[in-house]
């Protein structure tokens, strides 16, 4: 079994074909590579049997082999592998044993000259690198020449003022700026500076070099945006730089320090921190008060509490859905709310319902989710790479072609995990995520989210489970009335209260909910020892332009977002054969039910009796219309009273990810539309065809049937745009029945079949709001209902029943407007279900 020898950086291990070797951050591990790019567990090197095999652990960034992202591969002597980046990655160089005990002792290469960071190796621990206050120089990078030392620039694009990016790190990397020269950033491997994100697009961005000295970056069309300190500058615009401005593109930032670009990669090692949070409700009432704690880089937190401690509060507070009206949400040192456009893409939240379509296979779930998150200009093999490469990171790609309600509680936890993991977020952010799940399921879900944190990922949980909090680093405990009670290691927080399970220190916070607890943690030397200084860095500060100017950009156009929800709603529609099948079924025994009314009988007005002179009610007339108008309001409004609700955690998420609401909402209406509109067809043929109708219509001349169907097709779509008025008016599915009973029981009121009303004052213009009054008027204005049934004494004859032209389109047109009106009401209605922050 031959021994191995790779070389990195002027060091060299020899590797024992008896067992496997570790590469990544973690200290345990057997090589170290201190750089941001690699994973906390990377890769192992290990001998098969036959030959030596480098296999990817599902990093973050990947390993490539000549430039390919790898998975598994054999390596042997000359093999070159790159980690984190498929160009200025780490280079892990292969060699045999002999050829390297050959070798003079080789010379100290410099890490920058591989592309990779030389402050990484000389940094303090994560927990001793806490910013200082106020601006600050950060580590220099290597100079490119060994021996060779770069003093601070000063110069119109950076210098030794320059603010702190990440923190107090040093750069991932930098870049030579050449005189009067443009640095093209984006994906693609023809830009100057390959940055290797799907979030990126294909070419993204310029720097340019002003007339004057100074530098302006140019956004190229991207899809994701660029920003400038946290706000986006326009689609195609640009912007220039001053010295302590940094650029965002991607999970990357830029600064430019004198005549070099400076690239810090987020790849997850980010700090933290809520700073003394309070939210007030309606009234006064403090639900969430003065919160404040420091969350440490690639760590897994707890947050514990009783019904009532703000829990749920908190999370919104923290991931910006719900802003704190007092306070500060800084991660790593840049303040959330003010840079949400930004930073958004790179934090994830797990709610507690699931956020995947459950009538999907985990795969096709994923697909849908991948095209609208990632830029259009993805290619599907990227996207498909992406997703596979989650799939195995959490092991599910055995699961991936089974539907997601085919999975157990654990598992679907898994699939939600994944969808957020696609963007490679540095924050995950879950509420209840065990919620409902039996012991081991708990305990499976909680080690997944602490092999989350091992690779590089901070991960807070909203939990009411205590029996797992020992894997956690800190543990948040929040008391009754939203302050805190605690907050450190896990280990010392039943000492920290005095009692010897958790139950207790629940029970105390329930009979003694006038206690201070918050005081007495602020008093304790805990809170000395891990929340004292929560203060002690001062946040960026940085030039906020005006609130109009902030609206973040989508990654997706809006007619390529409507066809991917259209293909979505189509996908899910076809996988719910009970849903198909009442789709049918329900318009046909609606359409039948009219059959029952003096089957075969006209619809024609009847003779003039001869006593009085005037035409003799056809009763049958009105009846079949009363129900087929009511069959069509039925059926419209079934279909979307429940689609709006039942996806609006799902809707809420992808709204903060950059959803277009319009986009939403016309997907809704154009494919339940078209389901609506035929239903409508089918019930009008149904109740029409076997009766006699006149023989020519007032304006499709010779499709009379067609003509007379037309309104109980529009009606039955209006219906439907009302019941998305209320489901997204309501907060839970159950309070959808009632408004929909309600709705059709209104409807047959006032379709003036059952009694005149027009020349009722208030009633009559109040009908003019009900769908059904119109329909019917359409359908009544072709029969020729003013002879039908005749107005009787004292009365006169109903205009929207007049046998003219005029009528029918007057009565189609208010139909139609009636639910263009409940479209933007519905429109107005999902704007409460945003990201507050956005709303601002």
């Amino acid at each position: 079994m031959p021994e191995l020898v790779l070389e990195l950086n002027g060091r060299t291990w020899t590797l024992d074909a008896s067992r496997p070797y570790t590469l990544g951050r973690d200290p345990q591990g057997d090589i170290v590579l201190d750089d941001a790019r690699v994973s906390w567990r990377h890769a192992t090197v290990s001998w098969s049997g036959r030959s030596w095999v480098i296999e990817d652990h599902g990093s973050t960034n990947g390993t490539f082999v000549q430039g390919q992202r790898i998975h598994q591969l054999e390596i042997g002597p000359g093999s070159a592998v790159h980690l984190g980046n498929a160009t200025d990655g780490p280079r892990v160089n292969v060699s045999g044993a002999a050829a390297a005990a050959a070798q003079a002792q080789p010379q100290q290469q410099p890490y920058a000259a591989q592309g990779a960071n030389p402050g990484w190796a000389q940094q303090a621990p994560p927990q001793q690198q806490a910013p200082q206050a106020g601006w600050q120089q950060p580590q220099q990078a290597a100079p490119q020449q060994a021996g060779a030392h770069i003093p601070p620039q000063q110069g119109p694009g950076g210098g030794a003022g320059a603010p702190p990016v990440y923190g107090d790190r040093s750069p991932t990397t930098f870049h030579q700026f050449a005189l009067g020269r443009v640095m093209r950033i984006g994906r693609a491997l023809e830009n100057d500076l390959v940055v290797s994100d799907l979030q990126v697009s294909r070419n993204h961005a310029e720097f340019h070099a002003t007339p004057d000295g100074r530098m302006e970056i140019r956004d190229l069309g991207s899809h994701n945006g660029t920003y400038v300190n946290g706000q986006p500058i326009a689609k195609g615009g640009s912007q220039l730089l001053g010295p302590a401005d940094i650029v965002g593109v991607g999970h990357s930032t830029f600064r430019i320090v004198g005549d070099r670009l400076e690239e810090f990669v987020d790849t997850g090692e980010v700090s933290f921190s809520a700073r003394h949070l309070t939210v007030t409700v309606d009234g006064g009432k403090q639900i969430l008060k003065d919160v404040s704690f420091g969350v440490p880089e690639k760590s897994l937190i707890a947050v514990i509490g009783p019904s009532g401690s703000g829990k749920s509060t908190l999370l919104k507070a923290l991931t910006g859905y719900r802003p704190a009206n007092q306070g500060d949400v800084l991660y790593d040192n840049r303040n959330l709310y003010k840079q949400f456009a930004e930073l958004r893409q790179r934090i994830g939240l797990v709610p507690q319902d699931d956020i995947l379509h459950k009538e999907l296979t985990v795969k096709k779930a994923l697909k849908y989710a991948a095209k609208l998150r990632f830029p259009s200009d993805t290619t599907a093999a990227e996207r498909d790479a992406r997703i596979d490469e989650v799939l195995r990171e959490l092991k599910l790609d055995i699961h991936k072609e089974k539907k997601v309600t085919s999975l157990s509680g654990g598992q679907r936890k898994r699939v939600s995990v994944a969808l957020e993991l696609l963007t490679k977020p540095s924050l995950i952010f879950l509420d209840e995520p065990t919620s409902g799940l039996d012991p081991g399921m708990d305990r499976d879900v909680m080690q997944l989210l602490r092999g989350l944190a091992d690779d590089g990922r901070t991960v807070l949980v909203v939990t009411h489970s205590v029996a797992e909090l020992a894997i956690c680093d800190k543990l948040l405990v929040m008391a009754p009335g939203g302050a805190v009670a605690y907050f450190g290691p896990p280990g010392e927080a039943l000492n920290f209260f005095g009692y010897d399970t958790w139950a207790d220190v629940f029970s105390a916070f329930e009979n003694y909910r006038d206690y201070d607890w918050a005081g007495r943690w602020k008093g304790s030397q805990h809170y000395q020892m891990y929340a004292a200084d929560i203060d002690a860095v001062a946040p960026q500060s940085v030039h906020m332009p005006p609130p109009q100017a902030m609206r973040p950009p989508k990654p997706q156009g809006w007619m390529s977002q409507f066809g991917t929800l259209v293909r979505r709603y189509v996908s899910v529609i076809a996988s719910d054969k009970g849903f198909l099948a009442l789709t049918v079924i329900l318009p046909a025994v609606l359409g039948s039910v009219s059959l029952l009314i003096d089957a075969g009988k006209d619809l024609l007005p009847n003779a003039v009796s001869p006593q009085t002179g005037q035409p003799i009610p056809n009763g049958t007339a009105t009846t079949v219309l009363l129900i087929l108008a009511v069959g069509a309001c039925f059926a419209g409004a079934a279909n979307s009273v429940r689609e709006l609700i039942k996806e609006r955690v799902i809707y809420e998420r992808e709204r903060a990810t950059g959803l277009s609401r319009s986009a939403y909402l016309m997907s809704k209406v154009f494919v339940l539309g078209v389901v609506t509109v035929l239903q409508g067809l089918m019930v009008g043929v149904i109740g029409f065809a076997s009766r006699e109708i006149p023989e020519e219509g007032l304006v499709l001349k010779s499709l009379p049937l067609l003509e007379l169907s037309l309104p109980i097709m529009a009606l039955g779509f209006t219906s439907m745009m009302f019941g998305l008025i209320i489901s997204a008016l309501v907060k839970t599915a159950e309070k959808t029945m009632p408004l929909l009973v309600m709705f059709a029981i209104i409807q047959v009121v006032f379709t003036g079949c059952l009694f005149a009303l027009n020349g009722s004052i208030g009633v009559n213009q109040f009908s003019y709001l009900m769908p059904s009054r119109w329909a019917v008027g359409a359908a009544g204005a072709t029969l020729d209902f003013n002879k039908i049934s005749p107005p009787g004494k004292g009365e006169s004859a109903d205009p929207l029943w007049e046998h003219t032209i005029g009528a029918w389109s007057m009565d189609m047109a208010a139909l139609i407007a009636l639910g263009v009106i409940c479209g933007i009401f519905v429109a107005r209605f999902l704007r409460r279900h945003e990201p507050e922050v956005m709303r601002k």
